[in-house]
């Protein structure tokens, strides 16, 4: 990678921390109410210098295309999250076009299956899911996929979608089955560690990743939520993606610069927008 590195572009920093990307997170939510010049700071201090913050209501995507306009680091993504879908307008493919002209509007989603919580939608999330499918294969911006216990339903229809016309897709927060992982690296998707991969108890899930190309990674907090070890139990911030990050390193035998850089060039691969911006 040649020219400045991405810390000084945004924000004139020097450091020999390694840089990433918090793929995922919602800085909207009011646990960062007031305090989000510090939480930034505190994440480039770690060596996150950029940030996704997700819209999950499309009544919300003002405040949240406000954070990212507010802040050089910070870019956004909005959709109807599927647990919302039985209680929100149904979104429309044109909705979300226009909405993608944005210059720092860089995916499309979250969308998904939710299951778990909200299975009596189940036939309104399908259908809220494909309207955000044909979103994003027409402005070419990355798919962001939650999926909870329809591990079936989203393989099959993510299938059935890309022999219609291809688009590119990021599995959020990846904790399902190796089914599921499985399929989506078939289509050339990628998946997206959480904290959730850092918890004790997640071996079969870190097994999974590792079983993966390192290619078809990325790392994220999906705070305030899923804080990793020490902070577990604690908010979330997009600094503690570096403890996600490390968890992940060690998983693919390497050393957590290079680890960083993969996952730097995976996320600029996939999140082409994003990666090509510059500030005004």
């Amino acid at each position: 990678m040649t020219g400045p590195p991405r810390g000084e572009k945004y924000r004139g920093r020097m450091s020999d921390t390694p840089e990433i990307t918090d793929s995922h997170c919602h800085l909207d939510f009011p646990d960062f109410d007031g305090q989000l010049d510090t939480i930034i700071a505190d994440a480039a201090a770690a060596g996150v210098t950029r940030m996704v913050t997700i819209c999950t209501r499309l009544k919300q995507e003002p405040a949240v295309r406000a954070i990212a306009d507010a802040h050089a680091p910070v870019f956004y993504a909005a959709g109807t999250h599927p647990m919302s879908v039985a209680n929100e307008p149904m979104a429309s493919a044109d909705q979300l076009i226009a909405l993608a002209r944005h210059p720092k509007f860089v995916g499309i989603g979250e969308t998904g299956l939710d299951y778990h919580y909200t299975s009596e939608s189940a036939d309104a999330q399908q259908d809220s899911l494909r309207i955000h499918i044909a979103a994003a294969r027409e402005t070419g911006l990355p798919l962001i996929i939650h999926a909870r216990d329809a591990d079936d339903d989203i393989a099959r229809i993510l299938t059935e979608e890309y022999r219609n016309g291809a688009y590119t897709c990021v599995m959020h927060c990846f904790s399902s089955g190796a089914a599921l992982a499985h399929a989506a690296l078939d289509l050339g998707f990628y998946l997206s560690m959480s904290g959730i991969a850092a918890f004790p108890k997640s071996g079969d899930l870190r097994a999974i990743f590792a079983s993966a190309p390192v290619e078809r990674i990325l790392v994220e907090t999906d705070a305030p939520y899923l804080a990793p070890p020490p902070h577990r139990g604690k908010r979330n911030e997009p600094a503690y993606t570096a403890h996600t990050a490390r968890v992940g390193a060690e998983l693919f035998g390497l050393d957590y610069a290079d680890f960083a850089a993969r996952t730097q060039h995976n996320f600029d691969r996939l999140f082409t927008k994003a990666a090509a911006w510059a500030p005004a």
